[in-house]
């Protein structure tokens, strides 16, 4: 339980860092991609908090709703308005930001209101299937997997794009989205390490390396000259 708390810890504190270092950035760029990672890296701090919470107290409904809203539900397509940004003209980011931003208090609302339909075990991480009904459980799989869609395959059509530019300015943007995908698939698919270690400490392993990632190719890919083809 001590090395599930502390690894929990160590996501939350490491993406609260993340974020600052990011609004910072955008403070001095004012670049929308810069914000839309801002406020995704939050939001992994959020639910990385939610788990230290549920880790450090006892998982109930409170703590478990709180990550699954942050964890599941918002990061990702939030984190994937970034892609998009660095993808298209700044007239269709906005469109396609306002209409996610609309998606995810839907979502968001879905999962706050809806009954929950099992028992807690106080140190164990429950899946959704155990606590939720379907419709919180459709959001966030279609939230989770329609986000990482655009930020894998957004990331990878960047990085080829910039890798064909030459240079080694686009070279580094490219590197950067590469290390953005790689994360989208490390959290995404953190689930996968329950098969080596317990379903908490499975997440809390793989929130700290997908954070790292996003953050890394963050930096990177903002620092490269890039203007989309129908800007």
């Amino acid at each position: 339980m001590s090395l599930q708390i502390a690894l929990a810890a160590t996501a939350t504190l490491i993406s609260l860092g993340f974020t600052a270092t990011v609004l910072e950035r955008w403070l001095d760029r004012h670049k929308p991609q810069d914000m839309a990672w801002t406020v995704a890296l939050l939001l992994f701090s959020l639910g990385a908090g939610s788990m230290w919470l549920g880790a450090s107290i006892g998982w109930s409904a409170g703590p478990f709703r709180a990550f699954y809203i942050f964890g599941a539900v918002l990061n990702v397509p939030v984190l994937a308005l970034g892609t998009v940004y660095l993808m298209v003209s700044r007239l269709w980011a906005d469109r396609i930001t306002f209409v996610t931003v609309v998606a995810c208090a839907f979502g968001a609302g879905i999962v706050l209101i809806a009954p929950t339909t099992g028992g807690f075990i106080a140190d164990e991480l429950p899946r959704g299937s155990e606590v939720f009904g379907v419709g919180p459980r459709i959001t966030a799989a279609l939230a989770s997997s329609v986000g990482a869609l655009v930020v894998v395959g957004g990331s990878a059509w960047s990085a080829i794009r910039l890798f064909r530019a030459g240079g080694a300015s686009a070279a580094k943007g490219g590197a950067g989205n590469v290390l953005i995908a790689l994360g989208a698939i490390t959290l995404s698919f953190g689930g996968l390490l329950n098969s080596v270690v317990d379903e908490m400490t499975g997440f809390s392993i793989s929130l700290v390396i997908g954070i790292a990632l996003i953050f890394a190719g963050a930096l990177m890919a903002t620092s490269a000259s890039y203007v989309p083809a129908d800007a």
